[in-house]
């Protein structure tokens, strides 16, 4: 069976044990990267294909004469076209709370950076401040605890869930967004997103992005926000207009924000998030899924699918 991984850089191949995805594919061709152009050659005689973040069009999913099966190495499917691999019954398998531990840490990470300051007084420390000081202690920036802190989560699926889970560990009290455009159901505590953003001292993103999701947070909905609130967006970076964050932070709307993704990645036109150079705002290279143990298990899950497939399974199949 010739298989072949076409993004392996993407998740930082020199750390990780592929040796069971070789074991189960017995042929494993690995690309560290593969431009558009270069797709349809290296998949060429391949039955497996393993990608992350690479575009499977349906003119690339047709010159596959021995294609049976796509593997991504992730849980969004926007890069591969469904239809074309249905039609030519061609499986696909994402795979799933795989980086749940990791994206929590990290949205806790940022909560606590910004609350305890401990950026600011890192730099001040180092700027002499410390030494200069007339009291043993400084306090020139702000300290909260999360345990005062009412938490909105925005998207309850495995990961809006896992930061639940170590909010309420926090002490924290927790709030949940109902669905765009869904009704209030009797005895289901979710709340308006409107009102969970009036509500929240912190708000943390973990949804899809979709035709009802993007934009979610804008102007109008940054003006709803409480002036000492943060906002942390792990998910998609479509989910935030950019320019209205940066707007809101230097004009003291919210206190602060955490963002790991952007609406282009990487942003090699630019965000008018990267232009801000304020201390209330964390940006972060889409890294929160990517700590060494989800990666590696992504390839883990990668290897069940497979193995799944060949005994005649559907583990996480989408296609």
């Amino acid at each position: 069976m010739k298989a072949a991984f076409l993004d392996f850089a993407t998740l930082g191949s020199e750390k990780l044990d592929v040796t069971s995805l070789r074991d189960a594919v017995d042929d494993l061709n690995l690309f560290e990267n593969t431009a558009a152009n270069q797709v349809a050659t290296r998949i060429a005689g391949c039955e497996f294909v393993f990608i992350n973040k690479v575009r499977m069009t349906r003119e690339i999913i047709e010159s596959g004469d021995r294609l049976r099966f796509i593997g991504l190495t992730a849980t969004g499917v926007d890069n591969v076209d469904l239809d074309a691999a249905r039609e030519n019954d061609i499986a696909v398998c994402n795979i799933r709370a795989y980086c749940t531990n990791s994206v929590v840490e990290h949205v806790f990470a940022v909560l606590l950076q910004l609350t305890h300051s401990i950026g600011l007084y890192n730099k001040s420390v180092r700027a002499g401040d410390w030494q200069r000081a007339t009291d043993f202690c400084m306090l020139s920036f702000p300290l909260r605890e999360l345990s005062a802190m009412t938490l909105g989560i925005v998207g309850y699926g495995e990961l809006g869930r896992g930061v639940a889970r170590i909010a309420e560990a926090f002490g924290m009290r927790v709030r949940i967004a109902r669905r765009i455009g869904q009704e209030p159901v009797t005895g289901d505590e979710r709340i308006a997103l409107d009102d969970l953003l009036r509500e929240c001292d912190a708000i943390t993103l973990h949804c899809p992005l979709t035709d009802d999701t993007r934009g979610l947070i804008g102007e109008r909905e940054l003006k709803l926000m409480k002036p000492d609130a943060i906002l942390v967006n792990t998910a998609r970076g479509g989910l935030v207009d950019s320019a209205a964050l940066v707007s809101a932070l230097s004009g003291g709307e919210i206190a602060a924000a955490a963002i790991d993704v952007l609406s282009q990645e990487p942003p090699v036109n630019g965000d008018p998030l990267l232009d801000y150079d304020g201390g209330n705002l964390i940006v972060t290279p889409h890294i929160a899924w990517a700590s060494v143990e989800s990666r590696q298990n992504a390839i883990d899950e990668v290897v069940e699918n497979v193995r799944s497939f060949l005994q005649g399974g559907d583990r996480n199949r989408v296609v």
